[in-house]
């Protein structure tokens, strides 16, 4: 039955957790384009042999023409499926790095297609570039901060220079009071946590 394999990835990216990727499913969409390869085959085959009879193509209503009608739609809904699993892909990819900073933990790069993790350091890359035009870093406080600086405690050890041009050792366990602004991108990749009180 022809859309099917392309209907089954949009059905695997809707039934994942909303925002969460899934392992990019690189054999389904494998099989995809090579069913639209074979619907465009078999389309440019059924119009040539109408061109080749002096049927015209548009006006023409027999089993050729319907069998190219059938070819040509399940060709523009296999690519509809595929864009939309792309689509999202890369919503969610694009949204990362607001979430992780501009580098990926390795759990979310091993379900990233190498196309994918190409696409989001080229975005990573451009957001970089326009922050360090501005000088401001975006990616840092999403909701306004009630005190500027924050307790953490280190999860794993880290030698660490910080703004302000100071180094300091983090030991696993120790427990520092830093701007929030240095400690946000080592709470995003899981390396440091926030001490509430």
């Amino acid at each position: 039955m022809y859309g099917r394999k392309a209907c089954q990835l949009v059905k695997e990216l809707a039934s994942g957790e909303k925002g969460q990727l899934t392992p990019y499913n690189s054999d389904l969409s494998d099989q995809v384009i090579a069913e639209c390869s074979q619907h465009h085959l078999e389309l440019q085959s059924l119009i040539r042999k109408m061109q080749e009879e002096g049927l015209d193509v548009q006006t023409t209503r027999n089993a050729d023409h319907y069998g190219a009608l059938i070819h040509h739609l399940s060709l523009v809904r296999n690519k509809r499926c595929l864009m939309a699993y792309m689509y999202n892909r890369a919503e969610i990819i694009r949204s990362l790095i607001w979430k992780v900073g501009p580098v990926l933990p390795q759990q979310i790069q091993e379900k990233l297609s190498h196309t994918e993790e190409e696409y989001f350091k080229k975005h990573s890359g451009a957001l970089q570039s326009y922050m360090s035009r501005l000088d401001l870093d975006l990616t840092v406080d999403m909701v306004p901060p009630k005190d500027p600086y924050i307790q953490v405690r280190v999860l794993d050890d880290i030698g660490v220079v910080l703004s302000d041009d100071k180094t300091t050792n983090f030991a696993r366990h120790s427990m520092h009071f830093l701007k929030r602004t240095d400690a946000e991108q080592f709470i995003s990749r899981g390396l440091m946590e926030e001490l509430t009180s």
